[in-house]
């Protein structure tokens, strides 16, 4: 059964309440990740604990256990004058801003004459979310791997 500390393989469809699909694991590998590492948001980790290989279930995230609510500080004015003439500038676009350190992705949500709106929150922020999982494979912290294979 999946603990803190053992890293796993899962195969998830993401959706939001309204059923709209925002990410999946279909056609690719499955998500592999060390549970209790704060490497998926802690609902989705919280949603692992305790499955066994071949093991399948749903669950719903609330946003306080995803990405939580949108921070209005995340919404700012941006100078139009700094973004090059070539990048189209529209409500709803997205633009790739650096810090410095990283790329951070932010959503336009206003242009006006000499300013854009941008909103630097997670596309998620304020959404419940709801997996569907499948465990594939745990492989414990004491490194036994157990794999599940479909029978055909």
């Amino acid at each position: 059964m999946v603990k803190s500390g053992d890293t796993i393989k899962v195969h998830y469809k993401g959706t939001l309440n309204d059923g709209t699909l925002f990410d999946s694991s279909e056609g690719r590998e499955p998500l592999e990740f060390e549970v209790g590492s704060g490497m998926v948001i802690k609902g989705f980790d919280d949603g692992v604990m305790g499955m066994k290989v071949g093991d399948k279930k749903s669950v719903n995230i609330p946003a306080k256990e995803a990405y939580g609510d949108p921070n209005p500080e995340m919404i700012f004015d941006f100078e139009k004058a700094q973004i090059p003439n070539d990048i189209p500038l529209e409500v709803g676009g997205t633009l790739n801003m650096h810090n410095g350190q990283q790329t951070v992705p932010v959503k336009i949500v206003e242009v006006a004459e000499t300013t854009i709106k941008l909103d630097a929150n997670h596309p998620l922020a304020g959404q419940d979310l709801n997996f569907d999982l499948e465990l594939v494979n745990i492989q414990a912290g004491g490194d036994t791997t157990v794999e599940y294979q479909e029978v055909k």
